[in-house]
């Protein structure tokens, strides 16, 4: 009967085992802007990041507005990005890909010298002669806000992307855009 219980034991270990190999996911490699990745309930994800900034860039191009400087191209500066959310964000996630993708389409520039209270590059701050440096014609400012809704085991989490591009010839705002990202579910998921 010793025998018996000790197979049976090995038997159950070996299917344990089979069901929670087979239960696992091996790591992968997937496309940023895919909708393969994870879809988290309490956090922004790296797909939300790239929604809003591809969002906000090309509504900023569609208008037209950087080009309408006399100087080209635009120089843009950027000011502070209020976070409005319950978790603890880098905001250079969505400056950063709306900074590099206006740079390349070669109608704007991104000035490093004025804008945020410190500069990003210290060293071109100090090496450039801020009386050459030409003034920035916009300014690009935002926030992001959580809104958070529930019904009874479903939850709804929205972050709404606020960005306002401001003149500095005339102090007021020449192009503005909103981009909400809603998730609803119980638990965090894998999306496909």
């Amino acid at each position: 009967m010793k025998t018996m219980s000790k197979y049976s034991f090995l038997f159950v270990s070996a299917v344990a085992c089979g069901l929670f190999s087979a239960c696992s996911t091996p790591a992968k490699y997937v496309d940023a802007n895919s909708p393969e990745g994870i879809v988290s309930m309490d956090q922004i994800d790296i797909q939300d990041w790239s929604l809003a900034a591809d969002s906000m860039i090309h509504s900023m191009i569609d208008t037209g507005v950087v080009n309408r400087v006399p100087v080209k191209p635009a120089i843009l500066a950027i000011s502070r990005m209020v976070n409005n959310t319950s978790e603890h964000v880098d905001v250079d996630l969505l400056t950063k890909k709306i900074r590099t993708s206006l740079l390349k389409t070669g109608q704007v520039e991104t000035t490093m010298m004025v804008g945020t209270t410190t500069a990003e590059d210290p060293l071109a701050q100090e090496l450039v002669n801020k009386e050459n440096v030409r003034k920035p014609d916009f300014i690009l400012s935002g926030k992001i806000i959580e809104a958070n809704a529930r019904a009874g085991k479903i939850k709804q989490v929205s972050y709404v992307f606020q960005m306002t591009l401001t003149s500095t010839v005339s102090g007021n705002a020449v192009w503005e855009e909103e981009k909400t990202i809603s998730k609803q579910g119980s638990e965090n998921t894998v999306g496909w």
